[in-house]
């Protein structure tokens, strides 16, 4: 489960980053850091279940 809080905090931290590279005021950073943190969580998650699956 580790590398699912990882890819949550890499993502929102990724999305932060992009909103504030294109002039984003803070509800636009929020939403990249939400939108990148459920698209890296669900990245984890499936990389989670496939190292498990394949132990």
């Amino acid at each position: 489960m580790p590398i699912v809080f990882i890819a949550l905090v890499l993502g929102a931290l990724l999305g932060v980053v992009r909103a504030r590279k294109r002039g984003g005021n803070g509800f636009d950073q929020a939403q990249y850091a939400a939108v990148h943190a459920i698209l890296f969580g669900l990245a984890g998650l499936f990389l989670t279940i496939f190292i498990l699956r394949a132990a």
